[in-house]
């Protein structure tokens, strides 16, 4: 085995953890808070008149656009109460979907450390069949390491980009 042989292993090292990274990428895109629809709002319940009621017994709710919902209180004096309790909602809302990004980068950067062990494997064994040197299977763990620590950045890129998209940070 030559220099060569160890050049086209990294090669495919690196586009099979892009492929990893852009997939990653793909299902981060289809992360999205989604069209706005009233019945979101269906779990509210407000603090009103000494007792907790649903959000569509003191207001009515309507989407005039893709992503605004309007509530417009029957009682102008529960505006505040309205606005409180749909606050909450909406950052846990976006805390379970910062939650489920977290997830999947995280199975993105297993994956690429899964392809980073195939190929420690293959180059130890190598060295074992007396294929490589040791000094190039030194190198070549290396490298690998390399691949996998800059594709592991991508993807942490990519999880701090939606974060902030998602929390508005």
């Amino acid at each position: 085995m030559d220099v060569n042989d160890l050049k086209s292993l990294f090669s495919e090292v690196t586009k099979r953890m892009t492929t990893h990274v852009e997939h990653v990428r793909h299902e981060l895109a289809g992360v999205r808070t989604g069209r706005a629809s009233v019945t979101i709002l269906d779990p509210i319940h407000v603090d009103a008149y000494g007792s907790r009621m649903p959000i569509n017994q003191l207001a009515s709710l309507s989407v005039p656009e893709p992503s605004l919902i309007v509530a417009q209180p029957f009682d102008p004096s529960q505006l505040g109460a309205i606005e409180k309790a749909i606050r909450a909602l909406t950052e846990e809302r976006r805390k379970d979907l910062s939650r489920h990004v977290h997830k999947l980068a995280e199975d993105g950067r297993n994956n690429i450390r899964g392809v980073r062990r195939e190929a420690n494997e293959r180059l130890k064994k190598l060295m074992k069949d007396h294929k490589i040197s040791e000094d190039d299977e030194r190198k070549g763990l290396d490298e690998v390491q390399k691949l996998t620590d800059g594709h592991c950045r991508h993807v942490d890129d990519l999880q701090k980009k939606k974060d902030a998209e998602l929390l508005g940070k």
